[in-house]
């Protein structure tokens, strides 16, 4: 007789396989729902000022605190990732980011808003960091670039209509219905995960604590004492004591991971990536994508009410001429690349369109149309665009799949560093210059706040506000371009090139090519 042999179980389904569909819907979701958190609260600070007797840092916490805590966490969240799924992490995301989503919504005291908006911010992590790193490991070749422009098509969107949607429900519902309408979203989002395929590396490292601790605790201070220089003073103790201890704290991160890398261990990020000319040319080049429009996007509205009248409504219908290419150009970008045009003279072209658009911005005045607007912010909306949906396919292109979490990671702390620096940065030196002609620190706020008048004055610090931008963008640019410059095998190898993502060409050469 035949001998029986016992069922064989089927083989494992390929990491990220099964539901592409529903991950790309939930991912999407979650990257458009999460920006417009970040963009739309700026709109409803008067108002929760008003209803919780706040002002001040106090009340500048709702924003910065959730930029700070989404910053701070990101790279953590995507590693820990790969560790133990990054599904799971999408999931505990989500949860946290809608538990404090709503409990903003019903907080009573300014405080408690701060605190519940620093929760919401290591949710929203979670969510980007893994929400990335899953699309990651579910496509391959031109569909993940087309994949990842409309990733960057739909943050795009998000950011830019995430004050003016705010504005509508402040407007006639509350500042507190705003925060539960995206508590809403995050409780879709956290529905949606349960349906998903799990992703994480073949061999999960151990956690990386040391190195977890001291990258939060360093890059939160840093963080932090970057927005009370604006506030106390560059040279006062509240500003330069946590600036000192985070960055201690970072070269003591850096130290945590070379050592352990030296050991045979997983650190919690990988610095032979920021070591890496192309990879570390990609992360610029997205600094510089938000460097160069987070101060228009976010300030421009306060000018042009302080200055011409316009209202609140009329100020965010004027930014749809920046984020409407925004809406339309990523997957033209997406097309473009697949269809040889090289990645980095996108990138470039990028950088160098938005500090044009910055430049050409410095023709404002009071009293400005929306038609002598148009040029210069569809200029910076056409290089932001191009480019927001192919730096994420093409730096973690060069990634192993077991690393793709802590790359995203990575490449979404470039991001939400970016806008607390550039919302910090922008704001002072526009409050300094302003400053510095009415000679009153106090007028001076009332001024940039839209509010104090001294509209020439107001925009003569405007003026020379863009033109930093505009010259530290173009810098970037020159930077970039050489740090994406073809390189030959020898001088500049690849690293891990024989670990990339299934489907990929395994040759250094092709890897490196990506980029190009």
């Amino acid at each position: 007789m035949p001998t029986e042999t016992a069922p064989q179980a089927p083989p494992p389904r390929p990491v990220g396989e099964g539901r592409p569909a529903l991950t790309l819907l939930v991912v999407l979701l979650g990257m458009f729902t999460l920006p417009m958190a970040m963009s739309g609260t700026t709109v409803a600070l008067p108002r929760i000022g008003s209803d919780l007797d706040a002002s001040g840092a106090a009340l500048q916490w709702v924003v910065v605190g959730y930029f700070l805590a989404a910053s701070s966490f990101m790279l953590v969240a995507g590693s820990l990732g790969d560790i133990f799924g990054r599904r799971r992490v999408l999931t505990a995301g989500a949860a946290l980011y809608s538990a404090g989503t709503l409990a903003s919504a019903a907080a009573h005291h300014i405080l408690l808003l701060d605190a519940a908006r620093l929760l919401s911010g290591v949710g929203a992590a979670g969510v980007m960091a893994s929400g990335g790193s899953l699309l990651a490991a579910t496509f391959t070749g031109p569909a993940r670039t087309r994949v990842f422009a409309a990733l960057g098509t739909t943050a795009g969107v998000g950011l830019a209509i995430g004050p003016t949607f705010s504005g509508w429900l402040v407007d006639g519902l509350g500042w507190r219905t705003t925060f539960l309408a995206f508590a809403a979203a995050g409780a879709l989002i956290l529905t949606g995960t349960r349906f998903l395929t799990e992703s994480r590396a073949d061999a999960p490292p151990r956690v990386d604590k040391a190195g977890a601790a001291t990258f939060i605790g360093g890059l939160s201070l840093t963080l932090f004492a970057i927005t009370q220089g604006s506030k106390s003073g560059w040279t006062a103790g509240s500003t330069l004591l946590p600036l000192a201890v985070g960055l201690a704290l970072l070269t003591a991160f850096v130290r945590v991971e070379k050592r352990l890398a030296a050991t045979g261990g997983q650190p919690i990020l990988d610095l032979s990536l920021a070591r890496h000319p192309a990879f570390l040319g990609w992360s610029l080049g997205s600094f510089g994508l938000g460097a160069g429009t987070t101060g228009i996007l976010v300030f421009l509205p306060t000018y042009l009410q302080g200055t011409s009248g316009t209202s609140a409504r009329e100020a965010g219908l004027v930014l749809l001429l920046m984020t409407v290419p925004v809406l339309a150009l990523p997957p033209a970008g997406a097309r473009l690349v697949n269809r040889g045009v090289p990645a980095r003279h996108l990138l470039v072209l990028s950088l160098l369109l938005i500090a044009a658009g910055n430049a050409w911005l410095t023709t404002l005045h009071p009293g400005i149309s929306t038609a002598a607007l148009a040029g210069p912010l569809l200029t910076v909306g056409v290089g932001q665009g191009l480019s927001l949906g192919i730096i994420d396919a093409q730096a973690l292109g060069m990634v192993e799949p077991a690393k793709v979490g802590m790359a995203s990671g990575f490449l979404n702390t470039v991001r939400g560093g970016t806008g607390a620096v550039m919302l910090t940065l922008f704001g002072a030196l526009l409050l300094a210059l302003v400053e510095s002609r009415v000679g009153s620190a106090e007028l001076a706020g009332r001024v940039t706040a839209g509010t104090g008048g001294h509209a020439d004055r107001f925009t003569e610090a405007w003026r020379i506000t863009l033109w930093a931008v505009a010259g530290f963008t173009t810098g970037l640019a020159v930077l970039v371009h050489r740090l994406l410059r073809p390189r030959t095998r020898r001088r500049t190898p690849v690293p891990e090139a024989t670990h990339t993502v299934p489907g990929a060409t395994t040759s250094a050469e092709a890897v490196t090519a990506r980029s190009r």
